[in-house]
Parts: structure tokens; sequence; C-alpha cells
């Protein structure tokens, strides 16, 4: 049995060379399908996010692909010379293969430590493989054990509930102090940057759903209403937007507010008692700091929401210790109960190889002295028995023994050969 895993992230791998090597979701199938052609009896998943681009392989016997050979399977797909990309991988194999795929799970590998995404691309990655009959026991093993291994760091530890991106904390730790619910709030995007696009899916996930778009450029508002789901209203319109909002996102290149205090008034006279929370990421900001001593107003800049962030990092770096023994524990009980199924059925043929020849011994030897009672019988079964385990029990603690340093196939082999043991 051998687990094995190639692949690249942030760690070590700079953007362009994982952005070359990255699948999107309609290249999964083909990419699997390509697997299953290039390597024969070998299990294949393929997890691909914007950090990592990573094979996890398994074989029950015979070789494992190399690294070489990974590489050139992620070239020919992406059609790249494998000299450009192999020296940037990585490869890990057996228990360091399972440590690592649950690190990713638990999200403790990740740039930002206990991302929640993760564990849900970890799962759609296994699902893919295992639609695609690219999986097999090997790996079915070892991703539901890492699933329920991100499961419990979130039980036992406090990693996922300190968010450290200023996008979670602002909707996680700030707007959830002030609404209860997103799904019946107005939510307004000034401008159409990444961050303002990360903090809108972290909106999204907690509910919120009408979505506004204004941005100078009425073309880039339209496109990315379109991509967002949501509407465009055109730039002269933003302060009727802002009377209409109650959550807003502000992300503007502007080198100086867009928006003035004496302009405010006349758009918070518009809105009556309704709380509004402005999300001011942009730098420059984009809203007079002084509208934030309005009443029923809820101004954060960028400044408010990373000394937010910063704290969480030292409490979640806290976690992280306990975090680690659990995925340490959980690897070497993992990486025990493999090891049983390589060796489990070795040792039950020993057993049984032995069994039948003492049980004919002993059923010859007790025809030929009928004379002895009951008592006599039993003490010679347990003789014959205790026998067999001394003869068994060196072979059986070799494999024992080698059995914690990884699968001892040499001694397996050895031992079917020597007991002419079944495949």
């Amino acid at each position: 049995m051998s687990l094995q895993v190639v692949g690249c992230s942030h760690h070590r791998t700079s953007i362009a060379i994982r952005e070359r090597l990255a699948f999107r979701r309609d290249q999964t199938d083909g990419a699997l399908a390509q697997w299953r052609r290039s390597f024969q009896d070998v299990e294949g998943v393929l997890l691909s996010t914007c950090n990592r681009v990573e094979i996890y392989a398994a074989r029950q016997s015979g070789p494992i692909p190399t690294v070489e050979e990974v590489g050139g399977f992620l070239a020919r797909f992406h059609q790249i010379d494998p000299r450009e990309i192999v020296p940037h991988l990585f490869v890990s194999n057996d228990e360091a293969a399972v440590r690592h795929l649950f690190s990713v799970a638990a999200s403790i590998d990740s740039m930002v430590l206990g991302e929640p995404q993760i564990l849900a691309q970890v799962k759609q990655a296994y699902q893919a493989a295992a639609e695609r009959d690219s999986t097999g026991p090997l790996l079915h093993m070892a991703f539901q054990a890492a699933i329920r291994v991100a499961r419990r760091v979130a039980t036992e530890t406090a990693i996922h509930q300190r968010r450290v991106s200023v996008p979670s904390v602002a909707v996680a730790d700030f707007a959830r102090q002030i609404f209860e619910r997103f799904d019946d709030k107005e939510t307004l995007v000034i401008g159409a940057g990444a961050m303002a696009e990360e903090t809108l899916r972290y909106l999204r996930d907690e509910g919120a759903r009408n979505v506004t778009i204004v941005n100078r450029n009425d073309q880039r508002a339209a496109e990315r209403a379109i991509e967002w789901q949501g509407r465009a209203r055109p730039w002269n319109e933003l302060h009727d937007a802002l009377a209409d909002a109650d959550l807003v996102i502000s992300t503007t290149g502007a080198g100086r507010p867009i928006i003035a205090l004496e302009e405010f008034r006349a758009i918070h006279a518009k809105r009556g008692q309704r709380p509004l929370f402005i999300l001011d990421l942009a730098v420059p900001r984009d809203f007079d700091p002084a509208i934030g001593q309005r009443p029923e107003v809820y101004l954060y800049s960028v400044d408010d929401l990373e000394a937010a962030c910063q704290n969480n990092r030292v409490l979640r770096d806290k976690e992280l210790p306990l975090a680690t023994r659990i995925v340490d524990q959980e690897s070497s009980r993992f990486m025990t109960e493999m090891y049983h199924r390589a060796t489990g059925p070795v040792i039950q043929q020993l057993r049984d190889g032995w069994q039948k020849p003492k049980d004919e011994e002993l059923r010859r030897l007790l025809n030929r002295l009928p004379q002895l009672d009951l008592h006599a019988q039993e003490e010679i079964r347990q003789s014959f028995d205790r026998l067999v385990n001394k003869l068994l029990h060196p072979p059986l603690e070799s494999l024992r023994d080698e059995s914690r340093k990884g699968v001892p196939h040499g001694l397996l082999d050895a031992l079917a050969r020597l007991f002419q043991l079944r495949d």
C-alpha cells in the first residue's frame, strides 16, 4: 500500500507557476480521465485552488508514480514543458502525505490560518474523483478521515472562530453585531475591486441577496452586476442608492472622499431611523470619517478592520499547537489502521496455515491415546496451542515492528514465499 501527494502551493511556489498549473472546474473531468489512462490501477484525487495544485495518489500494490511522472502528466495536460514545472513540485509519501492532507483539510496549511473555504474545496475534489471512479479504497479512507479530522479541529480548537481577513472580519465580527439577518437588507457596492468582491462573497454566504453596484464606469458596473447577480445604477444616482442601502461596501480609487459630511446630511435625512453599515475599504478613504459620528451610522475603515484582524491572528496562533497535535494524533492513528489492513491478511493466513496441521497432529495423537481422560486431553490441546503461538511469535513480532515504520513490503513478500501464502 502506498499513498502520495505531489503538487505546489503558496509556501514555495509563485503564483506565476501556480496559475499555469491550475485546473478550472470544467477541466476536472478530462484531467481525471487522462490520469486513469496514464496510470492504471493508481487512485487519484485532484485538488486545485488559488493557493495550491495537488494530486493525491494511492496504490494497493506496485510502484506509485514518481514526482517526475506526475509533473509530466501536469505538463502534458497544460501543454507546457515539464522542465519548467517539475523543480517547483514537492512530494510527500505515506504518513507525511496523510499528515499533509489532514493539515490542508483542517486549514492549518492555508495562507490564512483557519480559512473556512478549504474544507469545502477538499470535499468537492474528493467527490469529483469518486463520481468519476478515480478513487479507490485507500483514498476513500484517507479523504473521509481528513474530513473527520477537520471537523475535530473545528470543534476542539478556536481556529475557525477567529477570522483574520478584512472581508471576513467586516462581515462576521462587525456587520453581525448590527444586523441579525441579511436576506432582507439592501447591499450597495461602490467600485468593483477584488476586496469588494470578496466581502460580497461573505455577505452572500450570510444570506445577502439584494445587491446594487455603482461605478464611475457604467459599463463596468453592468458587467459586475451580471457577474454578482445584482443590478447596476449610474454614478449620478449614488446619493439615492445610499439612501436606499442598509450595507455599503466602498472600494473606489478616488483621491479624495466621494461623500463629504455635508452631502451625507441630505442623504441621512431621507433614511429615517434605519441603521447604515459602511465598510470603507478604500485608501484614501471614500467617506468623510465624521460621517461615522452621525446617529445610526456605523462606519469602519481598513485600519479599524486590520486592528481586529491582527488581534484575531494573535489569538488564533495560540490555537495552532493544539490543532497540530490533533493532526499528528490522527495521522498516526490512520497509518496504524492502514498498516493493519496491509498486514492483517498475512497474519491471519499464517495463523490459519498453522492451525490445520496442528489440529491434524492433535487428532492423530489423541486417537492413539484413547485412555486419556478429558482433563488430560485438554492439557495436551493447550500445550499444542502454546507451541504454535511460540513458533508464530517471532515472525509476527517482526511484522508488527516493521509495520510501525511503514508497510513492510519486503517482509510481507518473504513471509508469503516462505509459508506459501496466497496473494
